[in-house]
């Protein structure tokens, strides 16, 4: 694809787009993140739901923003263009953080909230790639850098819109989230001068002669999307039953200041940050060696590590209910840190399994299956925590690392049949570690 980019002003020695593009992101996420770290509490403190209830509406939320981005890929890509589709949807997000400041709107707010991020969230990383010419060596650390916003908008939204709703008011807190979306909208159109031009429609159906996707390959995928199913009902439970248990069950004080709870769901985007340069490094030395872990084994592993963070869980919690005290905060940071670590190992590494073995003319549609898979697992994950409180809460950990292993169980029964696919795979898996939140 012929673009400016070889010539153009550079930012950080990357064309000025990726800047705009990468401090959108950042503050799209900082407004997601913000608002989610506060919708649990607010819906059982504020407005007086039951537990069952609000995981259940936790779990279907957190499902549609990952459904709607499906439908919005198609309208962004067929009537609106990316600019446009990105406009909207991040003025319709906005909208809806707006909306959550009053207790009436709460349930259209969050359907506005969902529709806005399907014209937003499939759009938005698509323009990175449009920035670079064919064959550009940048265009890989592009993607992690742009990927980079994701977790540190991730990270500063808890302390921020969190410690703001916790201790002035909920409704504040998504003020915040709406102001953040705001922001991000305001620089997006302020830097579009720096962003690539719109592709005509017709070029997206052009080129190479298409062939479908083979029998082997397709059920290996759905086989893979049903292990993710799984390991998502266990894993998308950090802000739902885990942030009620930070609440309750965790003694939060720290040299006489009470840690607010909202804190701790920063946690899993700082260790992102901090572990993903070293867990790359060390991926690409055992490549260059030649005994690279295939993308099948290494997201069981990954399950298998999210399994033993939940087992942790459930042992200090029975080691508490023999005591008959909280447990100390200490624990529930070393949950994360395994936690992000196994996660680093399965969610990046299934997308590009997904887009590494799309047909070229079926790429956008094989990708948007892992939306689907996520849209399932989190659907799953609101039935699970509509259980925690119908059982004793370290059995219930127990149970989440059940299906975390059941998920590495299948992963790993899978990897013959992915070997069989004929298909190289290795490399793009690798590549994509540095995706997180997807």
């Amino acid at each position: 694809m012929k673009t400016a980019a070889g010539a153009a002003p550079t930012w950080f020695g990357h064309p000025r787009g990726l800047t705009v593009l990468f401090l959108t992101n950042m503050w799209e996420q900082f407004s997601y993140y913000g608002m989610r770290a506060l919708l649990v509490y607010y819906m059982t403190k504020e407005l007086m739901l039951g537990q069952a209830h609000a995981s259940l509406v936790y779990g279907a939320y957190t499902a549609c923003a990952y459904f709607t981005p499906i439908l919005g890929g198609v309208l962004a890509d067929r009537a609106l263009g990316k600019r446009r589709a990105i406009v909207i949807g991040a003025s319709i997000m906005a909208a809806g953080h707006f909306m959550m400041t009053f207790d009436a709107l709460f349930y259209f707010a969050l359907a506005t909230i969902a529709l806005g991020n399907g014209l937003f969230l499939p759009s938005l990383p698509s323009q990175v790639g449009d920035l670079y010419a064919h064959g550009d060596a940048r265009r890989g650390w592009a993607f992690n850098v742009y990927y980079v916003g994701v977790n540190i908008g991730g990270f500063l939204a808890p302390l921020i819109c969190g410690t703001v709703g916790e201790l002035y008011g909920w409704h504040y807190g998504f003020g915040l989230a709406g102001i953040g979306m705001l922001a991000g909208l305001a620089i997006y159109v302020a830097g579009g001068r720096h962003l690539p031009p719109e592709l005509p429609r017709q070029r997206q159906v052009d080129e190479a002669p298409r062939r479908g996707m083979a029998r082997d390959t397709v059920l290996v995928l759905l086989g893979v999307g049903l292990a993710v199913t799984l390991f998502r009902a266990a894993y998308e439970q950090v802000g739902n039953t885990v942030a009620l248990w930070a609440d309750t069950g965790v003694d939060r004080s720290a040299a006489g200041f009470e840690i607010p709870m909202t804190w701790f769901q920063s946690l899993n985007p700082l260790f992102v940050m901090l572990m993903t340069p070293p867990l790359l490094a060390w991926w690409g030395r055992r490549a260059a060696r030649g005994i690279d872990q295939a993308p099948l084994r290494r997201m069981a592993c990954g399950a298998l590590i999210v399994a033993g963070a939940y087992l942790l869980l459930a042992a200090v919690n029975w080691n508490a209910a023999t005591r008959g005290a909280a447990t100390g905060w200490i624990w529930l940071l070393l949950f994360f840190l395994v936690l992000t670590f196994g996660e680093l190992f399965i969610l990046p590494t299934g997308l590009g399994l997904f887009a590494r073995l799309a047909p070229r003319h079926l790429g956008s549609t094989t990708v948007a299956a892992w939306f689907l898979v996520t849209f399932a697992g989190s659907l799953a994950a609101g039935l699970v925590g509509g259980l925690w409180s119908r059982m004793q809460h370290g059995v219930f950990f127990a149970l989440l690392a059940m299906l975390a292993l059941l998920a590495g169980a299948l992963l790993w029964r899978l990897d013959g049949p992915m070997r069989r696919a004929d298909r190289p795979i290795g490399a793009d898996a690798v590549a994509s570690t540095a995706i997180h939140h997807t």
